[in-house]
């Protein structure tokens, strides 16, 4: 049986910094992509929508022990991250 490579995941922070959406939304946002890499490299990107930044930290802390077999989607990570933490406070009611 051919041995199984573990995904690793990162958070990649790519704003806000429109000053238009800040004076709209506030500054207490981020938001970005989860970055998921493999042995083989870099296989695949997660649009990750703006989350209260206190929440971003602790999501990316999470984020760099998490580690799957498979492509998990955002909802499932959000998922398994909101087992042991409080919901993460998106900046519009889905993400």
């Amino acid at each position: 049986m051919a041995e199984k490579h573990m995904l690793s995941y990162s958070t990649n922070w790519m704003g806000p910094i429109n000053t238009d959406w800040i004076a709209k939304n506030g500054d207490q946002w981020a938001a970005g992509r989860i970055d998921v890499y493999a042995d083989e490299g870099y296989p695949a990107e997660i649009a990750l929508p703006p989350m209260h930044v206190d929440d971003w930290e602790e999501f990316s802390d999470w984020l760099d022990l998490f580690e799957t077999q498979e492509l998990w989607t955002l909802a499932q990570i959000v998922s398994e991250y909101e087992k042991t933490r409080p919901p993460i406070r998106w900046l519009q009611d889905s993400y």
